[in-house]
């Protein structure tokens, strides 16, 4: 049980850190076309205005919803091996 507690807190963590880099990593990712998109279209109003909006429309995309597949996929994967290794 304590081996199930070990690898429970340890992978929580490692999880955690994956989760947070590729958060901040998509974020500056999308910060950075944002920049590009307003160039392109010829620089409308203020530059930090145009990112702030594009970025709070990047807070409720999917894309941004798919990034929590970092705490489910991994997590269903351990527990399907350990069901076929226990009850197979």
């Amino acid at each position: 049980m304590a081996a199930l507690a070990r690898l429970l807190v340890i992978g929580f963590v490692v999880l955690t850190v994956i989760y947070v880099s590729l958060s901040i990593y998509s974020r500056s990712v999308r910060r950075r076309k944002l920049q590009e998109w307003w160039e392109e279209e010829g620089r409308p109003g203020e530059l930090d205005t145009y990112t702030e909006e594009g970025l709070r429309d990047y807070e409720g995309s999917l894309r941004r919803k798919l990034i929590w597949g970092v705490y489910i996929v991994p997590v269903a994967v351990v527990a399907l091996i350990i069901y076929l290794t226990n009850f197979r």
